[in-house]
């Protein structure tokens, strides 16, 4: 079912103080799982973004800043949860180490990921997927240039991380040890939760050292050798909030897992 949703964003200035706050609409498309389960996904438009981070800010991983150019496509309002993740799964094969209906599912590889997403495949009329690298991306910063789609910086009362470190002249926060309910914070300008913090975020790519080379359509960068790797996307409740802005980037062994690492699907159109 789609409909039209109305949501609240907030910005932050340097200190994080609010300094904004903005009233946006999205088109929301909610597919039923079972059990009153829903998979609930937003339609990201297509534009233009520079990608990674210019000289000065960030790391060498995160280089070059680059144009690419995102079509169309649908992704997960917030990190599949472990309802989601029951249902299509099973509950014996979540092994997360917080446990909650509405907690993200997390312990999981790539390849668990990867297998979720062929399930909704398999059952649905649209091919579903881990995003590309830079589709998270884009869907991140959702039209900011800043550090974070928030702004210059974050605080632990609009996200989920380790609060004891902080990112440039914020205040110090809480560091809560566990993960939060999806949709705890408030959203970005796609209608997004969760893109900062919680947990991290496989995506579809392997891992490359930088971006050079890197294709300009947003679509999967294959790798040219063998890489045990997968990238790894947002941070999370463990990680300190310089992992957590938008062009920041990390990478996990796509055969392992670990409880600071989810995952949300995208979604085409089209099988």
């Amino acid at each position: 079912m789609r409909t039209k949703i109305r949501f609240e964003t907030v910005q932050l200035d340097q200190f994080g103080k609010v300094i904004g706050q903005t009233n946006h609409t999205a088109e929301q498309l909610s597919i039923p799982l079972g059990s009153e389960i829903l998979l609930k996904l937003v339609a990201i438009p297509g534009g233009s973004f520079m990608m990674g981070s210019p000289a000065g800010v960030g790391y060498d991983e995160e280089r070059p800043l680059h144009l690419v150019t995102i079509a169309p496509f649908w992704l997960g309002i917030y990190p599949v949860t472990q309802a989601q993740w029951n249902h299509v799964m099973g509950e014996i094969n979540n092994i997360s180490r917080f446990k909650g209906a509405s907690l993200p599912v997390n312990n999981v590889n790539w390849l668990d990921a990867q297998a979720f997403c062929q399930w909704l495949t398999d059952h649905m009329s649209s091919k579903f997927y881990l995003p590309s690298e830079a589709q998270w991306e884009y869907a991140c910063r959702a039209g900011t240039t800043t550090p974070f789609h928030f702004g210059e910086t974050i605080t632990t009362d609009y996200a989920n991380f380790q609060g004891e470190f902080v990112y440039g002249q914020a205040p110090q926060g809480s560091y809560r040890h566990v993960t939060t309910e999806v949709g705890s914070f408030p959203p970005n300008a796609f209608g997004l939760y969760d893109m900062h913090g919680n947990v991290l975020e496989w995506c579809a790519d392997p891992w490359h050292k930088d971006y050079a080379g890197a294709p300009e359509n947003g679509r999967v960068w294959q790798a040219t050798h063998p890489t045990p790797y997968s990238v790894i996307r947002g941070g999370s409740w463990h990680d300190t909030p310089d992992t957590a802005r938008s062009s920041a980037r990390t990478r996990f062994i796509a055969t392992e897992a670990d409880d600071f690492i989810g995952f949300r699907v995208a979604m085409s159109q089209n099988k």
